[in-house]
């Protein structure tokens, strides 16, 4: 599957649909916009509680989430500083097709993307087309609302 820059993607064990992510070949690990983290133990595994916001540059449509901690792992950011992060897995569905990743949890409001696929989480996948958008879906139109009479 051919992929462009910038994709909509969901994660639908988490419930999050509609996530503009960019595909990053350049980080090795891919990541998600997470706040509010939280552990604790559920049946002796440990959990992660957390708040996503799937909209870019926006508090709205927030969902909190429970996934099992895969593990904490120290993770090399952009700017070169050096974070412990907690990391699950989960699916990730992109183009019609689902499979495994992981995702580091890490406040990304700085970024301008709530999601970021690397290229662990392509590989085997899907190849990347750095001059093209949204080629696997684009997002739908919104309807406009009738004036009011």
């Amino acid at each position: 599957m051919v992929v462009g820059w910038r994709e909509w993607a969901d994660l639908p064990e988490l419930d999050v649909a509609w996530l503009k992510t960019k595909v990053d070949t350049g980080a090795r690990t891919s990541s998600l916009h997470a706040e509010e983290l939280e552990y604790f133990e559920q049946d002796g595994q440990t959990m992660v509680r957390f708040v996503v916001f799937p909209r870019q540059r926006s508090r709205d449509k927030s969902r909190a989430v429970e996934a099992p901690l895969l593990e904490l792992r120290k993770v090399r950011s952009s700017n070169g500083q050096q974070q412990e992060r907690p990391v699950i897995e989960t699916t990730l569905e992109l183009g019609g097709q689902r499979w495994t990743i992981e995702l580091t949890l890490a406040n990304r409001d700085l970024m301008g993307f709530r999601m970021l696929i690397g290229r662990q989480g392509l590989r085997g996948h899907a190849i990347v087309d750095p001059g093209r958008s949204f080629v696997t879906r684009r997002r739908p139109k919104r309807k406009k609302s009738a004036a009011p009479a």
